[in-house]
């Protein structure tokens, strides 16, 4: 702790992680600090290096073989001064965070943290609630939709805040077409429009080119859109892969016809995925229903 540089700045309200050349430290003390005696020190020197960069990853070494402490540790934590504090419990608790193994906490330990942390002042600590509810909603979605319910009622957080927040914790059920997300939303998950004019500008592609498709959503009375594509890509071993990209949001007024235009481009060199030739489909997909498919071809 003695090594460690100033704290980040605690005035900001949506810093990033911090310096990623501190990321050993936590991982330094997952390796040496983890016996029963050491774990006071332990959480006491994550929470120090978390204000530099974030120690969600080490900290789950904690929560699986020393929960008790742990959990209390971060109950205290919810409240703390600093918000890179506050958005670790969070973030440390998600259940299916990125590049992290899994943990197993049940629902019942970790949302009497988010009901603290909901109505935290910050952004940065808000967008890591929205996303441990998002992990939750692939396991439980129905915990998620009376969770969010419960906080619109209780009124603790700017209900500007909580509706960003209930529709980035909401955004894979979206995408699934979950009937009470999309309604929470202002969406109907059965939308009364019509497509048209749904057409692809190319029939094949290769990496580096880009697609460009078209199409025109009308309604006889007024509807609220969510409109988003899904492209079905191909794995190494010919399956297929579906990926849902977000178009837009909208209203479609009675006979004024919405006219849309996309590009997708099919990057080359990405550092995320590959791609393999093959046939490709893309899937209008409006309120998470499918709306008309193309096929294309990967060459």
């Amino acid at each position: 702790m003695k090594a460690l540089p100033a704290p980040l700045d605690p005035s900001l309200v949506d810093d990033d992680f911090g310096d990623y050349i501190f990321a050993p430290l936590g991982e330094f003390v997952a390796r040496n600090g983890m016996e029963k005696r050491y774990v006071k020190l332990s959480l006491k020197t994550l929470r120090e290096i978390t204000m530099r960069f974030s120690t969600e990853d080490s900290i789950r070494y904690f929560i699986k073989l020393h929960p008790a402490d742990t959990i209390k540790h971060l109950t205290k934590w919810t409240t703390d001064k600093n918000y890179h504090v506050r958005r670790l419990v969070s973030e440390g608790t998600r259940p299916l965070l990125p590049w992290s193994g899994r943990i197993a906490l049940e629902t019942a330990v970790t949302l009497p943290l988010l009901d603290i942390l909901h109505s935290d002042p910050t952004r940065y600590v808000t967008r890591s609630v929205a996303n441990h509810l998002n992990d939750i909603a692939k396991i439980d979605p129905k915990v998620v939709t009376n969770k969010l319910q419960q906080w619109k009622v209780n009124k603790l957080q700017h209900e500007k805040e909580l509706a960003w927040m209930t529709r980035h914790a909401l955004r894979t059920l979206v995408k699934q077409g979950h009937a009470e997300a999309l309604k929470m939303l202002g969406f109907s998950n059965s939308p009364a429009i019509e497509v048209s004019n749904f057409r692809l500008s190319a029939s094949e592609v290769k990496p580096g080119d880009v697609l460009e498709f078209s199409f025109t959503i009308s309604a006889q009375c007024e509807q609220a859109v969510l409109v988003d594509y899904v492209v079905n890509f191909v794995k190494s071993d010919g399956s297929l892969s579906p990926k849902v990209f977000k178009i837009k949001q909208a209203v479609v007024k009675a006979n004024a016809p919405l006219n849309i235009t996309k590009r997708h481009p099919f990057r080359a060199k990405a550092t995320t995925f590959t791609l393999y030739p093959g046939t490709r489909q893309i899937t209008l997909q409006i309120n998470g229903q499918p709306f008309g498919s193309h096929s294309f071809e990967m060459k």
